[in-house]
């Protein structure tokens, strides 16, 4: 009887071991047809660790994910890695009036939220499919230090939400889509080598920047692009005060107005926005009507517009910006 017992304790405890380590594995997987580790994206970053020391990367196979997910605080170092952008697809069709939470809806209608730090998304298509009913998030993100590559957002009004006034984010090679507003937020972003697609006549930005911050949006060697019909689009309006958008480098299509920026309607905040661009090209670039508001860069003004100044580390020990920029070619890295 007694012998009975011990080989129940240790299969339990054997069992229960096993289990905490798969929970704790660095490299999982997901696929909806039963071959990975989980079959959806929300089971793996719940089962990864919380802060771990080395990156956690979740690869996920092509497939249509319906799912509301959200990355937690705890779940740094967060890769997700999808098979590829157009087939690996997480969406989700969440509104402001469906939400009905009141005024602050908006912030709870995303696809995929990412609250923790060091956080990288590559080859995913992230999708709000609500339609133009308002606003709906596709991704909103609050972390700090996080990086997107090769990814496809998509949506329509608010489709990015870069939160945080302490938040940095790099994108670079995606594909961003929407109507109105669809980049807003008060992080600190850069966009680089990105295709930013309007959907219809409306703003591309609606920044947010805090008042006493260095750099807002800079968006560098980007194009923009338009869907059929569309011919009256804004580089941006102002959502507070303080807003900070460049554009350096990027081609502008036809359907970007001559004016190129507007103010928030009724208010005073064309006098406090800093909107600047620097050698665009494109049908939509030439300065000669731009509001009398906004900036064109000097050469040297514009050196000032580094990936690694605008992204600079907060602290003598935060790693280099190259590092957590470059998680591309470097999934496995430990930072």
């Amino acid at each position: 009887m007694k012998l009975s017992k011990y080989f129940f304790f240790l299969g339990m405890f054997l069992f229960s071991a096993g289990l905490a380590s798969a929970q704790h594995e660095t490299k999982l997987t997901v696929a909806q047809d039963g071959s990975g580790d989980f079959s959806t994206i929300q089971e793996a970053i719940d089962a990864s660790k919380a802060f771990p020391d080395e990156r956690v990367t979740i690869f996920i196979k092509n497939g249509i994910y319906r799912e509301k997910v959200l990355v937690p605080a705890c779940n740094t170092k967060l890769s997700l890695i999808g098979e590829s952008a157009e087939k690996t697809i997480l969406t989700y069709d969440d509104y402001f009036d469906k939400i009905d939470r009141g005024r602050n809806s908006t912030f709870y209608t995303y696809t995929l939220k990412v609250e923790a730090n060091d956080f990288h998304a590559e080859n995913l298509t992230i999708a709000n499919t609500a339609g133009p009913v308002g606003q709906a998030v596709a991704l909103h993100v609050n972390g700090d230090r996080c990086s997107f590559t090769n990814c496809r957002l998509l949506g329509h009004q608010d489709t990015l939400y870069t939160e945080g006034e302490t938040s940095r984010q790099y994108f670079s090679d995606c594909h961003i889509e929407g109507t109105t507003d669809f980049i807003f937020g008060e992080a600190t972003a850069f966009f680089e080598r990105c295709t930013i697609h309007s959907l219809s006549d409306s703003y591309i930005t609606a920044a947010s920047t805090p008042k006493g911050k260095a750099f807002g949006y800079v968006f560098k060697s980007c194009k923009l692009t338009a869907a059929e019909g569309v011919k009256k689009v804004f580089l941006g309006r102002p959502w507070r005060d303080y807003a900070q958008v460049v554009f350096m480098n990027c081609e502008l299509g036809a359907h970007i107005v001559s004016e190129g920026w507007a103010n928030w309607g009724g208010t005073s905040r064309d006098q406090t926005a800093f909107y600047a661009e620097y050698q665009n090209s494109g049908e939509g670039a030439p300065s000669g009507q731009r509001v009398g508001w906004s900036h064109q860069l000097t050469k040297k003004q514009a050196r000032q517009y580094t990936k690694d100044k605008i992204l600079a580390p907060a602290s003598v020990n935060e790693a280099a910006v190259n590092v957590w920029t470059n998680r591309a070619t470097n999934n496995s890295s430990k930072n």
